[in-house]
């Protein structure tokens, strides 16, 4: 049986899969799929009390996160997904480094419904993208509070039409500390609560 140690030594020094090796992908995925073999929660969306909480990104798959990347001058830093089970929401959460002050932000807002025990559907409602200065971010929590207290930033800041904007995630595994899905694209992404 692959441990979530033999998967966390995997991805260690892949910074979230920016620097993987397509020999390392394929290694990290083999761990992946072994451990949702064993995943502990067979029902993991009506698990709400190990969902809930804020959870930072260890490894992906996706292209859209990854290449945030590649933007001019700008390094990807922490990536969160901070799940709030009471109002159905989700908020990703992108911090972008590059030159001093000018440290940014990119963060969906969507609303996520459980259409089986263990994939929801998520309709995405708003993105903010912008300066961490300006938007005086300074963690996802005070963060969210702000989005859910109805603020309007001096950022980028618009609706997305979720008719348009929607996919599902599938949660393959999740335990106290660990959570790995699966998205409609095709991507995977594990996530360790913080």
């Amino acid at each position: 049986m692959i441990t979530k140690a033999a998967l966390m030594d995997a991805i260690a020094l892949t910074n979230r899969g920016l620097l993987a090796t397509e020999l390392q992908k394929q290694v990290i995925l083999a761990a992946i799929a072994n451990l949702e073999d064993f995943n502990p929660t067979p029902r993991p969306v009506e698990a709400s009390n190990l969902l809930d909480g804020n959870w930072r990104l260890l490894y992906t798959t996706s292209k859209a996160l990854l290449n945030l990347d590649g933007l001019p001058l700008c390094k990807l830093g922490q990536i969160y997904q901070c799940i709030r089970v009471d109002t159905a929401s989700v908020y990703n959460i992108a911090e972008i480094y590059g030159l001093p002050y000018l440290e940014g932000l990119i963060s969906v807002a969507a609303k996520f419904e459980p259409v089986s025990g263990r994939r929801v559907q998520v309709k995405f409602e708003r993105s903010i993208i912008g300066l961490q200065r300006l938007i005086e971010y300074n963690s996802p929590v005070t963060f969210i509070q702000q989005i859910e207290a109805g603020k309007k930033f001096p950022a980028i800041d618009f609706a997305i039409k979720s008719d348009k904007q929607q996919g599902w995630l599938d949660i393959t595994y999740i335990d106290n500390d660990l959570r790995i899905g699966r998205g409609n694209e095709g991507s995977v992404f594990v996530l360790t609560k913080t």
